[in-house]
């Protein structure tokens, strides 16, 4: 079953619309639903109505059904670089931009490049072939979206490293969920159409269960659904005026402070409301005059650049403000701003600050007339 547009002809008609590169995904919720197979197959429907199609990055992992598709199909040769004793073969962007297709289809969109490559991450590389003019049709799965990354981690018991922010899911001008049921992803697990024999009851003991598969499936379906609703059912850019997005809710604004560890939490968690109310948001850092750049130390200005870099991964736009009170500078910023609502992490301030009501995050929830605050705890993964 795929939500959202799945036709060929949908996209190459958007694809005729627009001078910069439209972009199309496929999403999963584990290896083995077919999002490299049904972007071969839509890949083959372009090339037969003559649209210029190539191959950038597949990856078909020995799937013998898989790679009969790739038979037929122009594939832009991949760069190969020794990297540590080993050879590595990367999606060879620079030929692809040389070879100037309508569109080339990109697999494992969440891939980290090798060092010495020209981006680190693969997103980045299908970022500049969408802004050079041409389209891309690609796929990656949904534990790899950067703001589930706690919850997935939680529910999972494994830690994704490679992640794709939201900011670039919400680029695709139309998205495909292919979904399956659990017991067929299984039985195909078990019949050694997804891995190789030997990897088979590894994959069934760790990340092939019945809860986590269920789990990631209701996600991915979840996310999907919201990325179309938020995009106008999934036909091209949201096209709604601003009266009718979302932004009457009010903008979202999370507050980071210089040093919290566990700030990517909370980053997270505004990100996935901003993007349930399909609105701007905002984070916003206050120096005060004990937190200047010469007084902080250097651990808390290694968090506080690497926040600052996840904020804007996760596409929120970072203001920087300087101010003798953090509380009252963050409650103007809101109301200058049309912010409705307002994300604290939960404050590292002593105890008696707390309970006299001056800590920064008392204040706020005090003075915060008009807002809808939510307080988030960093110590722990935070339910979505």
């Amino acid at each position: 079953m795929s939500t959202g547009s799945a036709r060929a002809e949908d996209f190459l008609e958007m694809l005729r619309q627009s001078r910069r590169g439209r972009l199309k995904l496929y999403i999963g919720f584990a290896a083995g639903v077919g999002k490299t197979y049904r972007m071969l197959e839509e890949a083959h429907a372009l090339h037969k109505r003559g649209v210029g199609v190539v191959l950038g990055y597949i990856e078909t992992h020995g799937r013998v059904e898989t790679e009969r598709l790739v038979d037929g199909l122009e594939i832009v040769p991949r760069r190969r670089i020794e990297y540590r004793g080993v050879v590595v073969e990367e999606m060879d962007l620079e030929a692809v931009i040389a070879r100037r297709p309508d569109i080339v289809v990109v697999d494992e969109i969440a891939h980290t490049n090798v060092p010495g490559s020209k981006h680190r991450r693969r997103y980045q590389d299908v970022t500049e072939l969408l802004d050079g003019g041409i389209s891309v049709i690609g796929a990656f799965n949904i534990q790899h979206l950067e703001s589930l990354n706690d919850l997935v981690e939680r529910v999972t018991e494994v830690n994704v490293r490679e992640t794709v922010p939201d900011s670039f899911l919400k680029q695709a001008d139309q998205v495909v969920n292919l979904d399956l049921a659990v017991e067929d992803l299984l039985e195909r697990l078990k019949a050694g159409k997804i891995y190789a024999p030997d990897k088979v009851e590894w994959a069934l003991e760790h990340f092939f269960k019945d809860r986590k598969l269920a789990t990631l499936r209701e996600l991915a379906l979840r996310e999907v659904a919201e990325s179309l609703e938020r995009s106008g059912n999934g036909h091209g850019r949201d096209a709604r005026s601003p009266a009718d997005s979302g932004h009457a809710l009010g903008r979202v604004m999370v507050c980071m402070s210089s040093f919290p560890a566990r700030a990517a939490a909370l980053l997270r968690r505004g990100s996935r409301m901003a993007g349930r109310l399909n609105t701007d948001w905002f984070v916003v850092y206050v120096e005060t005059p004990r937190e200047a750049p010469h007084l902080i130390d250097s651990e808390a200005q290694r968090f506080l650049l690497g926040n600052v870099e996840k904020a804007r991964e996760l596409g929120a736009e970072v203001v920087r403000l300087k101010s003798e009170d953090a509380a009252v500078a963050l409650l103007d910023f809101a109301r200058s701003h049309g912010v409705g609502h307002i994300l604290l992490g939960r404050t590292r301030e002593p105890r008696w600050r707390q309970m006299l009501g001056q800590s920064v995050a008392m204040r706020i929830i005090r003075d915060a007339e008009g807002f809808d605050v939510h307080l988030v705890s960093l110590d722990a993964e935070v339910k979505t």
